[in-house]
């Protein structure tokens, strides 16, 4: 039955429409930006990651050109052709210790190379001379994963990450435990200087959500009743760049709003918003308990 023209003409707009949209996001700075590769350059660890990417990334396209041009060549010089009888072929000893010893030396170099990039993938480094002053934590050397660690020298600003439907929300406090009411915090917007290693205690409030900045390093889930770490050191050259990244793990209705944004600043910058915060905070309080003893005056 031949087609009638409505149907072809409906297919050739549906993929005139597909050809644009493919376009549009192809072209599109932000939609193709690190594309193939994981983002970095906003800390440390999240370059050594994507280092790390990358050299899996170029061993994979080797091997899979190798396997799809020993493929392509087989099925071309090897095709059936009329009268010709194929080879039986019931082994070969050597070509298979060959390629067997061949993918365990790729697995080792692979597995060298990334403890090799685990350290410092890991552990946070000291903060740079130009990044805030801070005093000694007082604690142990126990950054990512389960037990937190802290630079060689003990000092990192901390700053608490809760998760909560649906918005983020960031307390500057060194014991996430036992903050003080008083701390300084805000939501969905942190602020940390440049230079300055800053260390995340990551939890959450209701359910599971996922902490992600990606030019700031790897994810990391935000459980209620358990505790993540993570860190990341801004360079300076990023003072006055605001880095962005979603909640990565479904939380619910609203999950596509639960984004979050790191503000860098130079540390000079970064004392002043501390102290106007506090400043906010106490007043707020002041305003507070004048109008809780105002309405216990008029409370018969």
């Amino acid at each position: 039955m031949a087609r009638t023209p409505a149907i072809s003409r409906s297919r050739r707009l549906a993929f005139a429409l597909l050809v644009t949209l493919a376009a549009l996001l192809a072209f599109s700075g932000a939609a193709f930006a690190d594309a193939l590769t994981p983002e970095s350059g906003g800390s440390p660890n999240a370059d050594e990651i994507d280092s790390l990417y990358k050299l899996i990334l170029a061993i994979a396209v080797v091997i899979f050109i190798g396997v799809e041009g020993a493929l392509i060549y087989s099925l071309v010089k090897f095709r059936a052709r009329k009268g010709a009888v194929a080879a039986q072929i019931r082994g070969n000893t050597r070509l298979e210790v060959g390629w067997t010893v061949g993918a365990a030396l790729i697995l080792v170099v692979l597995a060298a190379f990334t403890f090799f990039k685990l350290d410092d993938i890991r552990n946070p480094p000291n903060s740079g001379p130009n990044g805030l002053q801070l005093a000694d934590n007082g604690s142990p050397m126990f950054a990512s994963g389960p037990t937190k660690k802290f630079p060689p020298n003990g000092r990192a600003l901390n700053v608490c990450v809760n998760g909560q439907q649906y918005i983020w929300r960031y307390t500057y406090a060194q014991d996430c435990a036992n903050a003080a009411l008083t701390s300084v915090f805000s939501y969905q917007e942190m602020v940390v200087p440049v230079e300055t290693t800053v260390t995340l205690t990551i939890n959450a409030q209701d359910v599971a959500h996922s902490w992600w900045i990606p030019k700031l390093g790897g994810k990391f889930d935000a459980i209620p009743g358990y505790t993540n770490y993570t860190w990341f050191k801004i360079p300076a050259k990023y003072a006055g760049t605001t880095f962005t990244g979603q909640c990565a793990e479904l939380c619910g209705r609203n999950h596509a709003n639960m984004t979050a944004q790191v503000r860098a600043v130079t540390p000079s910058e970064y004392e002043k918003w501390l102290d106007d915060r506090k400043a906010d905070i106490k007043a707020a309080d002041t305003a507070a308990a004048a109008q809780r003893k105002q309405i216990e005056q008029e409370t018969p």
